[in-house]
């Protein structure tokens, strides 16, 4: 693949003078461009075979430089845009010639279809499948928002503004009925999308820039040390009941999602340099890597299933039921602990972070490496938890001084 270029007057376009316009042809694959130099040559000025003016005179001197020039420009785009890798043709020379800013009209549903292909190629490389699910629930949100406001498939990035931004927001609160940091996911997702589209040029500004969501804080809900002693010490006679009993404890212990607790294998369980046994894996959701020193309770349950029939002679430690099977039946297990809380198998995370750790003087940052936080700030959400655990310290500590004064005095 090559460009040819050419230089030839237009006989057919003559002035009155006579003289006839200079047009530059380049052609490359079959396809030819035409434009015009602005230049006018009469026949016996110019020079067919030399592609130039005839002569040696100042005026043909400065015309033939500047259609060396030309040829030149034309060679150093054609060679730029090779160089690049990309595909291109004599409609990109062209428009790099004459300094024309193209841009694709390019639609925000194109760019989300992209950044989920981009996904899909990366599983278990930086993306997981759950958060490729939630992107996809966003994307199927964007595409509905706009069928329902604009009648169209899809909607152009340039256009997409703080108004336009505003009136998504009041379409999910108002349709789906969803909570404000629910809506605020949705919008995290958009906003990169959108930060995609500039890095490939297809806008200059992300308008989340000027339109910001609110993040509302949330309640962890967790289970006291009392709460998940009565579940620990509840007598089960039902086998499924005590298997979702012990997988919730084991989560309870070593603070594993359920995703995470599920594909827990053999190969997980490594000896530490410690010289006892950790658990050793990659986070489904973040595939951020989690070393777990196990605790005797956790140990104590892994002991228990070694010879499970669904588990003898497979690589998997713990029995498996779906994440829905699992929450059902763990309200049932509430009610029989007269347990009030709504409990999930989220909750064991949330409740390893704070009554099992935190609140026992893990420090802050130890918790962060065990749960696989890629950020301190989410950690720190479970720290105001132990606010509790703080005032009973300082409790004890007013104790211990107004003894030793006691002893002070009877010295």
């Amino acid at each position: 693949m090559r460009v040819v270029i050419v230089f030839l007057i237009r006989k057919s376009r003559p002035r009155l003078d006579g003289k006839a316009p200079v047009y530059l042809r380049f052609t490359m694959d079959g396809r030819r461009v035409e434009l015009s130099t602005g230049i006018f040559a009469s026949k016996e000025e110019w020079d067919e075979v030399g592609q130039k003016f005839r002569g040696n005179t100042s005026s043909a001197q400065v015309i033939n430089a500047k259609l060396n020039k030309i040829r030149t420009e034309i060679y150093d785009i054609y060679n730029q845009l090779k160089s690049g890798g990309d595909e291109f043709d004599v409609i990109n020379i062209k428009n790099k010639f004459l300094k024309i800013d193209i841009k694709k009209d390019v639609g925000i549903l194109e760019v989300f279809d992209y950044y989920l292909e981009t996904m899909l190629a990366k599983l278990k490389r930086g993306y997981s499948i759950e958060t490729y699910k939630h992107y996809k629930s966003s994307r199927n949100r964007v595409a509905e928002f706009i069928k329902y406001r604009i009648k169209r498939k899809d909607y152009s990035l340039d256009k997409i503004d703080y108004k336009f931004l505003e009136a998504f927001d009041q379409y999910l609160k108002n349709k789906y009925k969803v909570h404000q940091n629910t809506a605020w996911n949705y919008h995290k997702h958009f906003r990169r999308v959108l930060n995609l589209a500039i890095s490939l040029d297809y806008i200059e500004k992300n308008p989340y820039g000027k339109y910001k969501v609110a993040l509302e804080p949330t309640h962890r809900e967790f289970l006291t040390p009392d709460e998940l002693d009565r579940i620990e010490k509840l007598e089960i006679e039902m086998e499924r009941l005590k298997i979702v009993r012990d997988l919730f404890v084991f989560s309870c212990y070593t603070g594993l999602s359920y995703a995470d607790m599920t594909k827990l294998s053999k190969s997980h369980l490594q000896t530490g340099t410690d010289g006892k046994e950790w658990i050793v894996i990659d986070r489904s959701k973040t595939n951020t890597r989690c070393r777990i020193p196990i605790l005797m309770k956790a140990a104590e349950i892994l002991k228990i299933y070694e010879d499970y029939p669904t588990v003898y002679d497979t690589s998997r430690v713990l029995p498996r039921l779906t994440n829905q099977k699992l929450n059902s039946y763990l309200k049932e297990l509430g009610d029989m602990c007269k347990i009030r809380k709504s409990i999930t198998m989220h909750m064991a995370r949330h409740t390893f972070a704070t009554t099992v750790t935190l609140s026992n003087g893990v420090p802050i940052e130890t918790v962060s490496k065990i749960l696989g936080h890629t950020s301190l700030k989410t950690t720190q959400i479970y720290a105001k938890i132990v606010d509790q655990k703080i005032s009973e310290d300082m409790d004890n500590l007013q104790l211990r001084l107004e003894e030793n004064k006691q002893k002070s005095k009877g010295v």
